[in-house]
């Protein structure tokens, strides 16, 4: 009974180490929000796979889908990403936007979208140099034709609606490790951005550091599938351009960007994968701040009054579809 029970143990962490060797393949197909092979909206050390013998990878796509109808709106991203030698990766997404229902704030994001461009390098391959040795991926996004919040705030106070372009540069670790009691996938990195939450919350007054990362757990559930529950952090730039005018607000005003979360599971195949369907939660923000509305009234009343910006977006629901031919 003792060799049976021990069998039993080996055969599940021969079954999870498998399983995770299956997702350490798969990352490198599965694309994030905006087109980089990673997690929900991290990006990984890994790139589109290639097959042996083979410099160009089969094409990967991908479609999300966030839903943060009540002041954000509906967002659709629209991806392409093509690798070169298990090596590196570039790629295309079309974000597509629809306006939200709140009266007040949904028009800082009526808009139809931005166009987004990405690409990486892997200069350590994750176990290169010993199983403990993690990848290290350097990569760049950029995106344009993004007028979301700063664009619109902009425009609303008298000057012309002006489109920014903004990117991140990035480092990543990733470290996927084999081996029971727990298997796991984790990563972590920094970036140089000047986006507030991806371009959707505008432009920040700077280009500066930020973390993020990102553990998943892989179950095996049969027939070829395995579920990957996983979660994952972006931190944001704090400040937002025209959310902030010292001339206009009191000391202490203006925006207050909080970490982006999200909390997904990730289901696909764990031999031969060709697909991987994402669900999860997001938390995005509440109230991030204020922005200036002119009251039209003639002195002694004020010009303008500070109305709190509440996105309502602390719990969205978010969808992705990523498949490699």
């Amino acid at each position: 009974m003792e060799k049976l029970s021990l069998l039993k143990r080996l055969a599940a962490g021969g079954a999870i180490a498998a399983t995770l060797f299956a997702a350490a393949r798969i990352n490198a197909q599965n694309l994030t929000l905006e087109g980089q092979t990673g997690g929900f909206i991290t990006p990984t050390a890994y790139v589109v796979y290639s097959d042996k013998d083979h410099v160009w990878s089969h094409p990967a796509i991908g479609y999300h889908f966030v839903n943060a109808s009540s002041v954000i709106g509906y967002v659709h991203t629209f991806s392409i990403e093509e690798g070169i030698g298990n090596r590196a990766e570039f790629g295309y997404t079309r974000s597509v936007h629809t306006k939200g229902n709140d009266p007040n704030f949904s028009g800082l994001w009526d808009f139809s979208g931005m166009n987004i461009f990405n690409a990486k390098v892997v200069g350590i391959k994750d176990g290169q140099f010993g199983p403990w040795t993690p990848g290290i991926g350097a990569g760049f996004v950029v995106r344009t034709g993004d007028k979301f919040v700063s664009g619109a705030i902009g425009q609303e106070l008298g000057g012309p609606l002006k489109s920014y372009t903004n990117g991140d540069v990035y480092v990543a670790a990733t470290k996927t490790w084999l081996h029971p009691p727990v298997p796991f996938l984790l990563n972590f990195g920094l970036k140089m951005t000047n986006a507030s939450i991806y371009g959707l919350g505008g432009q920040s007054t700077r280009f500066m550091g930020r973390l993020f990362g990102g553990l998943g757990i892989p179950i095996p559930i049969g027939h070829n599938i395995a579920a990957v529950p996983a979660i994952g952090f972006t931190q944001e730039p704090p400040q937002v351009v025209n959310l902030k005018f010292p001339v206009l607000y009191p000391p202490g005003a203006g925006a207050h960007i909080p970490t982006t979360m999200d909390y997904a599971v990730r289901v696909t195949q764990k031999e031969n994968p060709h697909f991987a369907f994402d669900i999860g939660i997001g938390h995005v923000a509440g109230v991030i701040g204020d922005t200036a509305v002119p009251t039209g009234l003639p002195p002694p009343y004020p010009p303008i009054v500070l109305v709190p910006i509440d996105l309502k977006a602390n719990k969205v629901v978010g969808t992705g579809l990523s498949f490699r031919y």
